[in-house]
C-alpha cells in the first residue's frame, strides 16, 4: 500500500476507484473524484446516471475510460448522501472501499494495479479506505482445484492511496497491519476443522510467536491435567484431538500496563453428547473464532510495537460425542478450585473459557477482555452483524463498545442481571453450566463467566456468535464465511490502553 499525491486521472494503473454521493438529478463526484470528472469533460456523473446509479453506499458501477484516464477502468462506488456538516464517515469509506475492490477481484486477471481516489482528506479516512480496501480484497482459495482454483498470487493488487493529508502514510501503515490481522483469523475461521484440531492450532500459535517475537507457552492434554484445568479437561476427553491452553505474550520494556484477552477455541464443536442438530452443526468450525481474534490481534499488537503488555490466551478443544466424552450430570473441577455440574455439553464453551480467565488473572491485568461464540441467543438478541458486550466494570464495557465503533465494529452494551445467578445453582456443585430458565441465555452465559472472575478485576466479555460467520452473500469488506470479528476491536483497545 502506497501514498501518492498525483492527479488520479494520468496515474498508471489498471483501474481508478473513485466515490460518488447520491445527488438530485444525478449523482456528485466525491472529493477525489474530481479530476477524474473533468477527464471525462464533467460527463462522469451523466454516465454514472445512464447505468443507474443511485449513489447509496457500496453500490459499484465499472465504467470503460476508453482514454478519458490513464487507467483503463474506472470504478465508481456510492458513498450515500454528501455529508453537510463535515467529511464521509470512515465506516462508510471502508465498507464502500472494500465493496469496490470486492468488485475488482472477481475478474478473472484479478484487481491488478489499482488506484484509491476515494475521499481521504484526513488520516482516518485514509486509515479507512486503505483498511476497506485490503480486507476486501480477501479471498479463501486452500481448497480450491483445476479450473475453479483462483489463486491469491494470481488475483493480487498493488494498491496506491491518492492522498495529501498529514498523517496518511502512518494510518495506511496501520490500516495494512490491521487486515493483514483480520484476513489471517478469516483464514483460521474458513479452515476445514479437521485440519485445524487443537494440535494444529497450537502450531499455528507456535508459528506467529516465532515470526512476531511473542513469548508462548503451550499446555498439552498432561500438563492440563495435572494443572487442574478440568473444563478443558472435560471438554476435550470426547475426542480423539486432545486440548491446549496457549499462552501468548507481547512485553514493552515502557509499558505501565498489562491487558489479557482470552479467546474461546473449540476447534468443532458437535455440542457432544447434547448432540446439536445438523442444521446448527455444518458451520461449527467457526467455533474458534474468538481465539482465532486473539491470536491474529496479538500479531498486531507485536507488528505495531504498542508499549502494552499483552497477555493472549487460547482455550482450544474439539467437542465430541465418543465413550469417552464428559455426560450430562458430570461434575468437573475447573482451575482455581471451584467444581461445575454440567447439564449441558453444547453448553461447553463457557468451561474452556472459564479455566483460562482463572489463569489469566494470575498475570495480575489491568483489564481482562475474553472473546467468544459463546451463545445461539446472541443472534436471537442482536442479529448477525452485531456483537455483545458484557462485564462487571460499565467504564470499561462502554469504552470497549466505543472502541469497537471507532473501528467500524457494530456491538451493544448488555446487562448482567444479578437475578440470573440463582437460576445457574446446583444441587452437587458449586455451579451449573447452564440455566434452568429459557429466556437470557446470552446474558447467563456471562453471568456464569463472571463467577470465575475476582473481585476488583476489571472484566468484560465479548459475545461474537453472530458476526464471528457470515452466512449470506458478501457486503462491504465482509466476505462469506469467516469474518474476523472482534479482532480490530482487540487491537484498539490495547492501542487506547498503550496510551494510558
Amino acid at each position: 500500500m502506497s501514498v501518492i499525491t498525483e492527479s488520479p486521472s494520468t496515474l498508471d494503473a489498471d483501474a481508478i476507484v473513485v466515490g460518488y454521493h447520491s445527488g438530485g438529478d444525478a449523482p456528485e463526484p466525491a472529493s477525489g473524484a474530481h479530476d477524474v470528472d473533468a477527464a471525462f469533460s464533467g460527463g462522469l456523473a451523466s454516465t454514472l446516471s445512464l447505468l443507474g446509479a443511485g449513489g447509496a453506499p457500496e453500490e459499484v458501477h465499472t465504467i470503460a475510460s476508453l482514454g478519458a484516464v490513464a487507467a483503463p477502468v474506472v470504478v465508481a462506488v456510492g458513498l450515500g448522501p454528501a455529508p453537510s456538516d463535515g467529511p464521509v464517515d470512515p465506516d462508510v469509506l471502508s465498507r464502500s472501499s472494500g465493496a469496490a475492490l470486492r468488485t475488482l477481484a472477481t475478474r478473472p486477471e484479478g484487481a491488478g494495479r489499482v488506484a484509491l481516489a476515494l475521499p481521504a482528506e484526513n488520516a482516518q479516512q485514509a486509515g479507512a479506505v486503505a483498511l476497506g480496501a485490503r480486507l476486501g480484497l480477501y479471498t479463501f482459495d486452500r481448497y480450491r482445484t483445476g479450473d475453479q482454483a483462483l489463486r491469491k498470487a494470481e488475483r493480487s493488487a498493488a494498491l496506491s492511496l491518492v492522498s495529501s493529508a498529514t498523517g496518511s502514510e502512518a494510518a495506511a501503515e496501520r490500516a495494512v497491519v490491521l487486515a493483514e490481522a483480520v484476513n489471517y483469523s478469516r483464514d483460521l475461521v474458513n479452515t476445514a476443522p479437521a485440519d485445524l484440531v487443537p494440535e494444529d492450532f497450537a502450531s499455528a500459535a507456535q508459528a506467529i510467536a516465532q515470526e512476531s517475537e511473542l513469548q508462548i507457552e503451550v499446555l498439552d492434554e498432561q500438563a492440563l491435567t495435572e494443572g487442574g484445568y478440568g473444563g478443558l479437561t472435560g471438554v476435550g476427553q470426547g475426542s480423539a484431538n486432545p486440548p491446549r491452553l496457549v499462552r501468548l505474550a507481547h512485553s514493552h520494556p515502557e509499558a505501565d500496563k498489562t491487558i489479557a484477552f482470552v479467546g474461546k477455541g473449540i476447534t468443532f464443536d458437535s455440542g457432544g453428547l447434547s448432540l446439536k442438530p445438523s442444521g446448527s452443526m455444518d458451520w461449527m468450525k467457526s467455533d474458534m473464532a474468538g481465539a482465532a481474534s486473539v491470536l491474529a490481534a496479538m500479531r498486531a499488537i507485536a507488528t505495531l510495537g504498542l508499549k502494552v503488555n499483552a497477555v493472549g490466551y487460547l482455550a482450544v478443544a474439539e467437542n465430541m460425542p465418543s465413550g469417552s466424552a464428559s455426560r450430562p450430570s458430570d461434575v468437573l473441577n475447573m482451575y482455581g478450585g471451584k467444581t461445575v455440574e454440567v447439564l449441558n455439553t453444547d453448553a461447553e464453551g463457557r468451561l474452556v473459557m472459564a479455566d483460562a480467565l482463572v489463569r489469566a488473572q494470575e498475570d495480575g491485568p489491568d483489564l481482562v477482555v475474553d472473546i467468544a461464540t459463546l451463545t445461539g441467543a446472541q443472534l436471537v438478541a442482536l442479529g448477525t452483524r452485531v456483537f455483545a458486550v458484557m462485564g462487571n466494570d460499565d467504564e470499561a464495557r462502554d469504552s470497549i463498545v466505543a472502541a469497537a465503533g471507532a473501528e467500524g465494529e457494530a456491538s451493544w452494551a448488555m446487562p448482567l442481571p444479578g437475578e440470573l445467578r440463582a437460576g445457574l445453582d446446583s444441587s452437587v456443585a458449586d455451579i451449573a453450566n447452564v440455566s434452568g430458565e429459557r429466556w437470557g441465555g446470552m446474558l447467563s452465559a456471562g453471568v456464569f463467566l463472571q463467577e470465575f472472575i475476582d473481585e476488583g478485576v476489571s472484566w468484560a466479555h465479548l459475545d461474537i456468535a453472530g458476526p464471528s460467520f457470515n452466512h449470506g452473500g458478501p457486503h462491504g469488506h465482509t466476505p462469506k464465511g469467516g469474518t474476523g470479528a472482534g479482532t480490530r476491536t482487540l487491537v484498539r483497545i490495547a492501542e487506547e490502553y498503550a496510551r494510558k
